[in-house]
């Protein structure tokens, strides 16, 4: 059944008057402007996420620039970290102007400044004494001379290094007899240590007391007292390989080198100018000087028998 004309046109006028749903039209971002694939928001516009506004700082960006901590804009802070970088400073300067008066850092240098060729010749004359002749001590500019240019100058490398050495040693003998344990070597280590301090006070005691006048520093006792070690070593390595006989012959050896070494090096320094050219001098002082340098050289075979004998068996 057809509609009529009149209903025709009523349909059609309200098919014609209807009013869809419009569709909204979603902005599509420019490739250069957007990344499908973002995973944060870009926080560096006006607004941020929400509508809410961002706070620009110095920067550059909506946050504190990552050289400069936050709180370092505080104008307080910035106070106290100046204050506390000039404080600094002046602690640095007045600790390197004063270290000196406590550890001789520039003398410590000079006894340390030595060469391959200085500590060869020097554990020469340390084992085999008896042919060197020329012992004074050279200078320049009433200075002397550093180690490396001269064998008959003190140093510390060889009396630190044998030190050390010997400490190796004294475990490995120990090891080789199962006496050997973190106790015992720290004993071994500590005694030698001390008695070595007990002989330099013992000998700056004497020179005080027999009122010396000389050019010997604390530093030197500990030098020439230090030598022993290099003898030590020889007797108690030749013990392990070779047992009581070979130690005894090298430490006896050794013993009587080191004798020889310290009775002709100290003699320049203790004795006076005349005596220590071979003139004798009589006079109470003078023969006080003599037996002073010969109970120095003698104390340093006791020293090398006593902290020795009981690591060979």
């Amino acid at each position: 059944m057809q509609p009529g004309p009149g209903g025709g046109g009523a349909a059609a006028g309200s098919a014609r008057h209807r009013k869809w749903p419009m569709k909204r039209r979603v902005p599509v971002a420019e490739p250069s402007l957007a990344d499908p694939h973002q995973l944060f928001h870009d926080t560096s516009s006006a607004h941020g996420p929400g509508g809410y506004p961002v706070h620009r700082t110095p920067g550059g960006l909506g946050y504190a620039s990552p050289s400069q901590p936050a709180f370092l804009a505080d104008p307080v802070s910035n106070m106290a970290v100046a204050y506390g970088s000039s404080l600094a400073a002046h602690g640095k300067e007045l600790v390197d102007r004063n270290i000196d008066r406590f550890i001789p850092v520039t003398k410590l240098k000079y006894y340390f400044a030595v060469d391959t060729v200085y500590v060869g010749k020097k554990l020469g004359l340390l084992v085999f004494p008896y042919l060197h002749q020329d012992w004074e001590v050279q200078y320049q500019q009433d200075v002397p001379v550093a180690p490396r240019f001269d064998i008959n100058a003190p140093d510390l490398y060889i009396p630190a290094m044998a030190f050390i050495t010997y400490i190796l040693v004294a475990g490995l003998a120990l090891g080789t007899q199962d006496r050997f344990s973190p106790d015992l070597l720290g004993l071994q280590a500590s005694s030698a240590l001390a008695w070595l301090t007990v002989e330099v006070l013992a000998i700056l005691l004497s020179l005080y007391l027999v009122t010396v006048n000389t050019d010997l520093t604390t530093i030197d006792l500990l030098a020439f007292s230090g030598y022993k070690y290099v003898g030590m070593i020889g007797g108690v390595v030749t013990g392990l390989l070779f047992g009581r006989t070979g130690y005894y012959l090298v430490l006896g050896w050794c013993c009587v080198a080191i004798f020889v070494f310290m009775i002709r090096t100290l003699r320049l320094k203790i004795l006076s100018e005349v005596a220590a050219e071979g003139v004798l001098v009589r006079g109470a002082r003078n023969q006080l000087r003599m037996y002073l340098t010969m109970a120095i050289a003698a104390a340093q075979p006791l020293f090398m028998y006593w902290l020795t004998f009981h690591l060979v068996r």
